[in-house]
This record gives C-alpha cells, structure tokens and sequence, in this order.
C-alpha cells in the first residue's frame, strides 16, 4: 500500500534541528521546504492500487531521493549512505538525526514500478509543472538541439568471447537449454570460465576455434523452432542468430557450407559491443574519437538553459542520427505549441538552433512543416577538386530540372536525380576546377536539393549569423551541466533504463536552474523572484 509522510515531526528532525545550515537557494533547502508540494502522495497513487500490506516509502521522500540522486550522480548504495549519514539529504528527506536509510535495491523496485507504469517519467513531469507554472518560458521562441555520446556501463567484448556468452546464454534461456547444448553444442566446454586456452598469434587456432564456435551456434538454432518460444527465450535465441552471424564469414577458399569460419574482414553495420547489454553500440563522436555507448539527445531553452526535452537512443543504428532523434524530440516537446496553433505572426514562431548533424533534408522539411525557423549550420559542401567547384556553383532550375555547370552547360536531371556531364568535361577550360574523373563530372540531385540548397543561401545572411553565434554555443553549457561529475559512463543497460535516468537528471538539473534564477513560492504560486 502507498505510504504518507508523517505530518507531526520528532525531535531528533534534521531540518527543525540544523535546517537553517543548508545553503539557501540549494536543492537540498528547497526539497526540505517544499518536498511534499512538489511530490505530492496523489503523484504515486497508480502505482498501490491494493490498499494492504506494509506501507510504501511516501511519494514526497522517494521523490526527492530520486532527484538528489540524479543530481549527485551516486549509485543506489551510495545514495543509501548518503541519506543515512549525510545531514543534507536527511533534511531534505524529512529524516531524524539517527534515522537510517532504506535499503540500496529499494530503489531498483522503485524504478521498476515506474518503469511499468503509464507515466513512467512522472519525476520530470513534476518539475516541468512548476516551470510552467514560473512562466519562465513565456515569450522565449527558441529551442537549441543538441547530443552528447555516453559511456556504457559493460564493457566491449571480442567476437569469441560474445559467441561463447551467447551460447551460454542460450542453454539458460531455451526451454531444456542444457540438454541442448550437451547434445549440439560438443565443440567446446562452455561450462569452462575465462577465455579459452590457444595460442591467440596463431591464425589457424584462431580461425579453427572461431569454426567450432560458429558451428555450435548453428546447430542450436537449427534445434529450435523459434516461434514456440517465450519472449525471454526468443530474445536470447534472436541474439545468439545475431552474434553467429554479424562478425564471422566464410574462411579463405570456403563457400560456408564445409564449416570452416573466419573472424570478417569488416565492421558489421550496428554491431553489438556485448552481449551482457545488447544494446550498447560503437559511437563516433568524432571521425579521431571512438567510444562504445548510448546517445543522449536533449532540447533546451538557450537563454535559461531550461531542458525541455530528452531522450536516450542507441549510439548507432536507425533513431540515433541527431536530425532524426531531432524531429522526434521537437514533435514531442511539451513547451512547443502544435504546428500552428498559437502563431499570430513571425514573431510567434519558433527558431530551432542546431549544428551541421541536423541540416539534413528530412530536419529542414520537418521544421518548415512544423512552422518553425531553422538556424540550423548547413551540412558543409565538399568540393570533388581541393578547392574547386561545389554544388551550388551549378545552377538549378527546380521547375525545369535541370543543372548548369559553371561554364555555361546545362542537362537535364534524371528521374533518380542524376545528371551527367560527360563529354561536355573534353576541353573544357575550368574542367581542373571540376573533376578529375575521366569520363565528367556527374552529379546527384537529392529529393531535398532545393530546400538545402535555399537554407544554405539563407544562413549567409547577417541575421542568421548573428542568432546562431549568440543562441547556439550556449546548449553546449547545457551538455556540460549533463554529464558533469560521474554522469558520463551509464549505470544501467538498455535504452529504457537509461532514458528513464536521463528523465530524473534533466528534472534535477531543471529544478537546480530554477533555484539559481530565483524560484520561490509566492502564496502558493511557484513565481521568478
């Protein structure tokens, strides 16, 4: 049963004893104050329907726990010690001086009731009313994007070591796993810890181990009719398939049927990093810099700095690109009218900052379709000559689809959006400032040519300039809050579990902001001081 906050405080209560020691304008002093207004019980209420048995940590504690925590960026037992000996959270938490802390996997079960629930996201949702409340976003049109890689909390596995944990994973799984594997599974000892004992230089050992393993794996799932499976077991039957298959090919000179198997000579597309959380994926941060992780993707207000939209996807894969994560984000956004629906003018719109990761053609289809301004930096023109001709030195006749090359030759664009040159390039004076391929410069006209093309004419404008240079650097701040103390390396698997942190830590953060610009209660009015 759902469990209330005592009214009647003991002596021995931190916040009537110490409570004026507590840094005003602090999360810990306003949660002491105001815990049980922010979370109030009819906030967990879904979640207890049965009104029996031992009561539940009240809605205004727990609520409050999750946020410091999040703030803090402390692990389930650290944030236990911390509520047991750490006079700051007691106050905030309405705990007595010798008052101990629940236990640490009290709140896994709490995340997992909120994780099962119809608003999963409800701490965030919390915050959110008092910044709607506040006004605070009255008047503001703009709305940076941005991402940030983080760190998984596994670590990358190779690819014998993913097979063998797969099969392992397997037995436990499939219905009469084990019998399974003593059956089908005769190649190597999979009840044998650590990693195998070859000689890792020797190619051959390698290749014939890596044979024996890939086998193994199809002989399992050839033993196995999928579809009788339950969700658990599908899953880690979907998972051996996968792994078997997305980092071995065929040895030299095999055609894959003699069972001879290598390690491939490439990086399968949206590869798992490892087994223990499947999810997980190899991220580019940058063409130099290389992690392993998930993408946290955020909107925010620049001039507050308020997050009003997050999400965590995959690091790679469909959903993680930053425009397509981007269009989710900006269609979802609480704090953004539906298209249309308030603009009296150019002045109501909204202006959405971003970098050149969100200058595709889909983001800028989005956006104007929303009724929003993109101030979006274009995705830079590579030129096929070092400092040559690009793109829009070509003119373009959208009506006539056609293309004209800088000295003057026009052609028509094909149906797929192709336009080739060809012998025109034969003696054509400016050709060592176009091409150096032999047979012309052919160009592809994409489906959204026109709307880039006319956004990259756009952003040369002073305007423009100016609102990206003063609005956009400032989100970057926003990252930084984000992923400030022991918020970069996950400490959860699986995208739902990370975005379900993500949710708690933009609450916090966004509460913490509010304090800094002057939150306080005015008769019971959240207002700006």
């Amino acid at each position: 049963m759902q469990g209330f906050e005592e009214t009647q405080r003991g002596l021995l209560d931190v916040q009537a004893l110490a409570g004026e020691l507590l840094a005003p304008g602090s999360a810990f002093a306003f949660l002491a104050e105001h815990r049980e207004r922010l979370f109030p019980d009819a906030m967990m209420e879904d979640l207890f329907p049965v009104r029996r048995g031992r009561p539940s940590i009240p809605a205004s504690v727990i609520g409050s726990v999750l946020v410091l925590q999040a703030l803090e960026g402390l692990s389930d037992r650290g944030t236990a010690e911390a509520l047991t000996f750490d006079l700051r959270w007691k106050a905030a938490c309405g705990f007595g001086l010798t008052q101990t802390s629940f236990h640490a996997s009290t709140l896994t079960y709490w995340r997992k009731r909120l994780a099962a629930s119809e608003r999963p996201h409800r701490i965030m949702e919390a915050v959110s009313e008092v910044v709607t409340e506040t006004g605070i976003l009255n008047g503001k049109r703009r709305r940076a994007v941005d991402s940030t890689v983080l760190d998984d909390a596994v670590a990358r596995q190779d690819t014998i070591t993913q097979l063998i944990a797969a099969i392992r994973r397997f037995g436990r799984d499939i219905p009469d796993g084990a019998s399974l594997l003593a059956i089908h599974a005769t190649g190597y000892d999979y009840s044998r810890p650590g990693k195998p004992e070859i000689a890792w230089d020797d190619k051959e050992a390698k290749e014939a181990l890596v044979s024996v393993l890939v086998n193994d794996a199809l002989a399992l799932l050839d033993a196995v009719n999928p579809e009788s499976l339950e969700p658990k077991a599908s899953e880690s039957y979907a998972l051996l398939a996968l792994v078997a298959g997305q980092d071995v090919e065929p040895a030299e000179g095999s055609d894959g049927t003699d069972g001879r198997w290598r390690i491939a000579r490439r990086v399968a597309k949206d590869r798992i990093i490892s087994v223990v959380d499947p999810e997980a994926r190899h991220a580019h941060k940058s063409r130099s810099v290389l992690r392993d992780g998930y993408k946290a993707h955020i909107v925010g207000e620049p001039e507050t700095r308020i997050f009003t939209s997050g999400a965590v996807t995959k690091a790679g894969g469909p959903g993680s690109g930053d425009a397509e994560a981007g269009i989710q984000l900006l269609g979802t956004d609480p704090s953004i009218p539906a298209p249309h629906e308030s603009y009296s003018g150019e002045g109501d719109r909204i202006q959405v900052l971003g970098d050149s990761a969100y200058g595709s053609g889909n983001m800028l289809e989005a956006l104007e379709t929303n009724g929003h301004d993109a101030v979006v930096k274009p995705k830079p023109l590579r030129p096929a000559v070092t400092g040559g001709y690009v793109l829009d030195d070509f003119a373009y006749d959208q009506e006539k689809q056609t293309l004209e090359c800088p000295n003057g030759v026009v052609r028509k664009i094909s149906a797929k959006g192709n336009v080739n040159f060809g012998a025109a390039c034969n003696g054509c004076p400016l050709r060592e400032m176009c091409t150096k391929a032999k047979k012309g410069r052919k160009v592809v006209i994409t489906e959204h040519h026109g709307r880039q093309r006319a956004h990259r004419a756009a952003s040369k404008d002073t305007g423009f300039q100016h609102d990206y240079r003063a609005y956009r650097p400032l989100i970057e701040r926003s990252v930084a809050w984000l992923v400030a103390g022991n918020n970069r390396r996950l400490r959860y698997r699986g995208t739902i579990k990370n975005n379900a942190w993500l949710q708690t830590r933009l609450a916090g953060l966004n509460l913490r902001r509010l304090l800094t610009l002057g939150l306080t209660d005015d008769n019971g009015t959240w207002i700006m001081a």
